[in-house]
């Protein structure tokens, strides 16, 4: 047990506080933490048996692969379950498991073979670029999975509540834990991985990037994922003083909450719609339609995680239709796919690109891809038949590019309509979160524009989102960015065309007062800030005398 308490500082990836047990997760589940070149079974006692050891292999690729099938069974977010099928895509590729097969054939026994293999992988991913960096726990877990099934070592429980270390964890594994209370803190990992998307949609304190340090004998443990602090064996005044702001936390979020069923307007009178940003259908169990505007984002790329799912039109319809018959009759705005960076799509996306963010994606990569972009269009344009529906194409820079979409859309719709099957007109919009674009905006023909904040910054700034290495470049309030938001908004309005804001700057009440005096009356906010965005809008026009 450590005596002194231990702060170690990281970065917020989903805020929050909570107090648990510490539980820290070995870097290698079949070892204890022991080095990762090391042998797990006793197998150099025996004669290297080539058959034997590929069949060992094989028999834990094809267990791992059902365990995944199994988990899969038993996760009703389609969130979660289209990372799971993503991982079973990645086992079921040969190109995976052939280099371990390969050293088998020269000798090498299985478990060293699979760990020398997927290690290689692992550092390819490492030194590849930003495109790769969130999908390195997705390698890292599918190793460590065919590790425990070659070494016969089960895997270890997490106890409900726990505040869980590792240095990364991998998306299977978050599904895995029973998250009722706790938090995560990792050495590495992103804020914009699967595991921090998956995090925030569930209300998970969670912090990145931490200092790393010996923690010793696990014991209990406080995780301010607000100010991104873990507090390792806490003192009782620490603990105390936790415990009013957990207690003063939970008493402002009951009291925001009277805020939802109200509309929210300006300090002037000027109404402001609040809608939502989603994944899928089931981040919205807890919300009421009638608590919110509509929905301003689906980010249907986390729905679509394999190349079976996008040539899938039936399902796709499926997925969309859930959300527009839970909106009752409000707006809902589907983003194309916004594949590629942190989110690739085995088959579907480019490769080894040095820096994917502002590479080949979103409507770049749609367009290299006709059908399946069509595909896409054709579910939502099926979907706009039980109630308003808009498409947004993110990425847009050039005016052809919102051009090739709007032919792919009206195409889609004749076929459709030609064959006798019921679908709507939707209105075609875009993203304005390319500079390039936002300085040009009278040259394009669209139906909406939507500020896409999280992107719009780091392009503007030439820095990083997934890293708070430069916060004065990253800051929402710097001059440069609000510049650009109003002149977006006056280039729209002066065009009678409808804006809005669905970055998750809008999800942040002390950025709504610069927006709104910006321009924007129209925000998107992810469902677990509905309740604050309101309150504060609502707290903005008491203060003001509205």
């Amino acid at each position: 047990m450590i005596e002194a308490a231990l702060r170690l500082h990281g970065t917020p990836a989903c805020t929050g506080l909570a107090r648990g047990p510490l539980h820290i997760l070995d870097s290698d589940p079949t070892q204890g933490g022991a080095p990762m070149s090391a042998p797990s079974r006793p197998d150099s006692a025996q004669p290297h048996d080539t058959n034997r050891e590929s069949q060992s292999l094989r028999r834990a690729l094809t267990e791992a692969s059902a365990g995944l099938v199994e988990l899969r069974g038993a996760t009703s977010a389609n969130d979660a379950r289209s990372i799971v099928e993503f991982q079973l895509a990645m086992l079921d590729d040969e190109v995976l498991s052939a280099p371990a097969f390969a050293l088998i054939e020269h000798g090498v026994q299985a478990v060293a073979a699979w760990r020398i293999a997927m290690n290689a992988h692992l550092e390819d991913y490492a030194t590849g670029g930003e495109y790769f960096r969130a999908r390195a726990a997705d390698v890292r877990d599918l190793r460590d999975r065919v590790l425990r099934g070659l070494s016969g070592v089960a895997l270890a429980n997490v106890p409900s509540g726990s505040i869980v270390v590792a240095d990364d964890l991998p998306p299977s594994r978050f599904l895995e834990i029973p998250w009722v209370g706790g938090g995560i803190a990792l050495f590495e990992g992103s804020a914009t991985s699967h595991v921090a998307m998956l995090a925030r949609a569930r209300g998970i304190p969670m912090i990145v990037d931490v200092a790393r340090a010996h923690l010793g004998s696990p014991g209990d443990a406080l995780l301010d994922a607000e100010n991104g602090v873990l507090i390792v064996s806490p003192d009782a005044e620490s603990v105390a003083r936790f415990e009013r702001r957990q207690r003063a936390r939970a008493t402002a979020r009951a009291r925001d909450r009277t805020y939802l069923e109200a509309p929210a307007f300006t300090s002037t009178g000027e109404r402001v719609l609040v809608q939502l940003n989603v994944a899928e259908r089931g981040e919205l169990d807890s919300i009421e339609p009638e608590h919110c505007d509509g929905i301003g984002l689906v980010r249907t790329e986390f729905t679509l995680r394999t190349l079976t799912a996008l040539r899938d039109e039936q399902r796709q319809y499926a997925r969309y239709a859930e959300i527009v018959r839970w909106a009752k009759g409000r707006p809902v705005t589907f983003r194309t796919l916004d594949a590629g960076a942190d989110k690739p799509i085995a088959g579907y996306t480019l490769e080894a690109e040095t820096n994917a963010y502002l590479g080949v994606r979103g409507v770049r990569l749609s367009l290299l891809h006709p059908d399946i972009l069509a595909t896409q269009l054709r579910a939502l344009a099926r979907a706009a038949a039980l109630g308003p529906v808009k498409i947004m194409v993110p990425m847009v820079t050039q005016p052809f590019e919102l051009e090739a979409v709007r032919v792919s859309l009206d195409t889609s719709v004749r076929a459709l309509r030609d064959a006798g099957i019921a679908c709507g007109n939707p209105q075609l919009g875009m993203m304005v979160e390319v500079p390039a674009a936002a300085l040009t905006l009278d040259l394009f023909d669209a139906d909406f524009f939507s500020i896409g904040s999280n992107d719009l910054i780091p392009f503007l700034t030439a820095s990083r989102r997934d890293r708070d290495r430069l916060p004065t470049l990253t800051d929402p309030l710097q001059p440069a960015v609000l510049r650009i938001v109003a002149a977006i908004v006056a280039q729209a309005r002066s065009r009678d065309v409808e804006v809005s804001l669905c970055g998750d700057m809008a999800s942040e009440g002390r950025y709504l007062p610069a927006i709104l005096h910006a321009g924007v009356r129209t925000i998107s906010v992810a469902p677990a800030a509905l309740a604050g965005v309101k309150a504060t809008l609502a707290r903005l026009r008491a203060s003001a005398g509205g």
